[in-house]
C-alpha cells in the first residue's frame, strides 16, 4: 500500500479515535461485537462458545495470550485478525491468562466475540513477582508479562501445542500455517530468529567477562528471537522442565545483574539456538520502536503474515493521541473499541 495512502486513512481515523478516548465518563471503555467467521467447507465441526472450554479434539488450533485492561483493546484487535484470515475460524480455542478483574474481562470477551472458544486461566502474580528484576521500561516488569513462562502448568495436559501471541499484534495471515510450523524431535518451541542482531547486547558486560556465564551458549549457534510469537510443544516443555530452567537465570539476576530487558533475556539463555526457524513473515515486530521513544518504523524487506507493534509505541495509544504512525492505520480496522461515530456510518 503506498505511504500516501496509509497518511490519508490515518487522518481520517485521527478524530475518530479522539472522540472515542474521551468518550465514556466512567473511563471504563467499551467495546463492540466483532463480526461473526464460519468455518470453510472442509474444516472440522465448529468448536461450542464457551467461557469455560479446556481443550477439544476439534480444535486445529490453541492460541495462548495474556490478557488485561491495560492492553485489552490491543487483545481483542488481536483476536479479531485470527479469526478474519484463517479458513476455519470457529475451530480456534483460545486460552487467556489474566491475574486480576477476571469476571470483567470474561464478560467482555464474551460479549465481543459471542461464538467464541475460550477460557480464562487466573495467574498468581506472587508465583513470579519474587524473581521479577527491574528492566529498561515498566511495561515489562508487569508480572503478567512472564505467565508465557508458566504456560505449560497453567494450560491442561490436553493442549499438546499451542501458539503464543503477544496482544499487540495483528495477523494478516491463516494461523493454521503458523501453527503447522515443524518442531524436530526434541525440540520445544519455534519462533522466527534473527541472527544479524547484536546478541551480545542483551546481557551485561558483567555477564560475559565470567566465563563460568557466558560458557551458557557455548556449543550453540545462539540468535536472537521475539518471545512474542511463539509455537511451543507443552508435552516437551514439560519434560524438559523449561520453566524451572528460567527461574533458575532470574533468580540469579536477583543476586547479580546479568540483563536488562524483562522476561526476554531469560528465554534467550535457555532456548536461544535451540529452536525451531519460522519464517520472518510470521513476526514483522519492532512496529512501536524502541523501549524509550517509540518512534515509527516501516516495515522490514519482504512479505508479511503478522505486524507486532512491540516497542514502546503501541498503535492503539497514538491513534488516540492523535499522533499516529503510518503502519498504525493497518491496526485500526481490527479496532473494536466502541466510537460514538464511524466513518462507515459517515
Amino acid at each position: 500500500m503506498p505511504r500516501s495512502i496509509h497518511l490519508l486513512a490515518v487522518l481520517l481515523l485521527v478524530s475518530s479515535y479522539s472522540a472515542a478516548a474521551e468518550a465514556g465518563g466512567d473511563g471504563a471503555p467499551r467495546f463492540r461485537e466483532a463480526p461473526q467467521f464460519y468455518n470453510s467447507p472442509g474444516c472440522p465441526p465448529p468448536l461450542p462458545p464457551s467461557s469455560a472450554a479446556a481443550c477439544s479434539p476439534s480444535a486445529m488450533v490453541h492460541v495462548a495470550m495474556t490478557l488485561d485492561v491495560a492492553y485489552l483493546r490491543g487483545s481483542l484487535a488481536a483476536i479479531l485478525s485470527v479469526l478474519q484470515h484463517t479458513s476455519c475460524p470457529q475451530s480456534v480455542q483460545f486460552h487467556l491468562v489474566a491475574s486480576s478483574s477476571i469476571a470483567d474481562l470474561n464478560a467482555t470477551i464474551a460479549t465481543s466475540f459471542p461464538s467464541l472458544s475460550f477460557r480464562i486461566y487466573p495467574f498468581d502474580d506472587s508465583h513470579v513477582s519474587g524473581l521479577i528484576s527491574t528492566s529498561i521500561r515498566s511495561a515489562l516488569d508487569r508480572p503478567l508479562n512472564y505467565a508465557r513462562s508458566y504456560l505449560a502448568r497453567l494450560l491442561p495436559d490436553c493442549v499438546l501445542r499451542v501458539v503464543y501471541l503477544d496482544s499487540d499484534l495483528i495477523l494478516v495471515d491463516d494461523i493454521v500455517a503458523l501453527a503447522s510450523t515443524p518442531l524436530p524431535d526434541g525440540i520445544a518451541l519455534a519462533a522466527p530468529e534473527y541472527c544479524n542482531a547484536n546478541f551480545t547486547s542483551y546481557f551485561t558486560p558483567s555477564f560475559w567477562s565470567n566465563p563460568a556465564l557466558s560458557m551458557a551458549f557455548e556449543g550453540r549457534k545462539a540468535c536472537y528471537f521475539n518471545t512474542g510469537v511463539m509455537v511451543m510443544d507443552l508435552g516437551r516443555w514439560r519434560e524438559g522442565g523449561y520453566t524451572e530452567r528460567i527461574e533458575e537465570w532470574m533468580e540469579l539476576q536477583k543476586r547479580m545483574r546479568i540483563y536488562e530487558l524483562g522476561s526476554l533475556p531469560p528465554f534467550l539463555l535457555v532456548f536461544a539456538g535451540r529452536i525451531a526457524a519460522v519464517e520472518h513473515r510470521w513476526n514483522q515486530h519492532g512496529l512501536g520502536g524502541d523501549n524509550y521513544r517509540g518512534l515509527c518504523r516501516d516495515l522490514h524487506p519482504g512479505p508479511v503474515s503478522l505486524l507486532h507493534w512491540s516497542g514502546k509505541g503501541k498503535p492503539w495509544a497514538r491513534l488516540d493521541a492523535g499522533r499516529p504512525c503510518p503502519l498504525d492505520a493497518i491496526w485500526a480496522p481490527y479496532d473494536l473499541l466502541q466510537s460514538p461515530f464511524s466513518i462507515e456510518d459517515s
